[in-house]
């Protein structure tokens, strides 16, 4: 089809060749010409009975609106990822840490009465001479641990982790010249959990209902006695169990033997230095809160001290007898059975320690 093809609108004005001059310059779009794409039928197709020598063009489909595969990828991994979380969020095989109730320590307290004068030497090492104690161990050093192991809620990490933090305690409530001397309570208190802090606080304040100050630590009045060797000798050890699924329970017991002085006296004063024994027995507890906080629940406390006067308030500071002096009479202080609000009633016992620990004890 040689020559001009006129558009399929026609010839714009009715007259060949008219508006030409219109159009010259004109660019149609992309829509534009593929409408005017026409198709012609082939030569054996033009001898058929065709009204038009074109074919006529089907409108093309509408091009529909296509999501990219990236965009349905993504939506793929958060639907996955939502769902994920909701699997784990409701079988979560880690419970929540059970809380253990933060009572404050329950405590027995004894009192060790000497029968005769308190014997005394010059230094420690004399005082401590023919006693279990000149064999002990010296401070933190003579603190030893058992090989822990699992148990059946608490790995191997859990229980080594309860027994360091129990040692932790030992030394600082028992074995720390500053805490003895009464100069600070802190490093004591920084192992305690929140409650028990308060707890602690009330009772060196003096305003404990239920705890006092010798319940969480040892520390001797500074106004009567000082140490004479700050280095305490100590034997015993720990214990450990689990009391239940959330519970570990690890029991210290332990011989403390100080060297004291009167406050104010000097070294080298003739037989001025005493020897002081404390039993002690904490039961401390732990729960996965406590292993991963790093903080000790002290249950229970027993003490045995001697040689001390039963008449003396070993509750907020000890005041050991020194060398040369006896217990006063009455052994005990007096204890008004129908006072509720009266103070916690001094046990007492009597303080025999054998010089030498193979030989039997005396038949009174």
């Amino acid at each position: 089809m040689a020559g001009r093809t006129d558009p399929p609108e026609g010839i714009p004005g009715g007259t060949p060749g008219a508006g030409d001059e219109e159009y010259q310059s004109t660019v149609f779009d992309e829509s534009f010409v593929r409408a005017a794409r026409l198709q012609e039928f082939s030569a054996q197709e033009r001898l058929e009975d065709h009204t038009t020598a074109v074919r006529r063009r089907e409108p093309e489909p509408a091009e529909g609106r296509t999501v990219p595969m990236q965009g349905i990828a993504l939506a793929l991994i958060i639907l996955l990822a939502f769902a994920a979380a909701i699997y784990l969020g409701n079988n979560n095989p880690y419970d929540p840490p059970v809380r253990l109730n933060t009572d404050p320590p329950a405590a027995d307290t004894v009192v060790l009465v000497p029968d005769d004068e308190v014997p005394g030497g010059v230094d420690a090492e004399a005082a401590f001479a023919g006693t279990p104690a000149a064999g002990y161990g010296i401070g933190a050093g003579g603190v030893h641990l058992p090989d822990p192991r699992a148990t059946d809620h608490f790995s191997r990490e859990q229980v080594l982790t309860a027994l360091t933090l129990a040692k932790e305690y030992v030394v600082a409530s028992a074995l720390t010249p500053e805490v003895l001397g009464g100069d600070t309570v802190t490093p004591v208190r920084e192992l305690l959990g929140a409650e028990q802090q308060r707890q602690f606080d009330s009772a060196m304040r003096g305003h404990g209902l239920q705890s006092v100050p010798t319940d969480w630590l040892i520390r001797f009045d500074p106004a009567e006695v000082a140490l004479a060797d700050g280095q305490v000798r100590v034997d015993g050890g720990f214990t450990f169990v689990e009391t239940n699924d959330d519970t570990l329970q690890v029991t210290a017991r332990h011989v403390l033997a100080y060297a004291l002085r009167a406050a104010g006296t000097g070294d080298g004063a003739p037989a001025s230095v005493a020897a002081f024994t404390v039993q002690r027995q904490l039961r401390l507890q732990f729960g996965r809160e406590e292993l991963r906080d790093r903080n000790v629940l002290l249950r229970e406390v027993e003490l045995l001290l001697g040689p001390m006067d039963c008449a003396s308030d070993p509750s907020d500071a000890l005041r050991p007898l020194l060398p040369g002096e006896r217990a006063e009479a009455p052994a005990a202080a007096p204890v008004d059975p129908f006072a509720l609000d009266g103070g916690r009633a001094v046990l007492c016992g009597v303080y025999a320690p054998l010089s030498d620990p193979r030989e039997p004890a005396p038949v009174r």
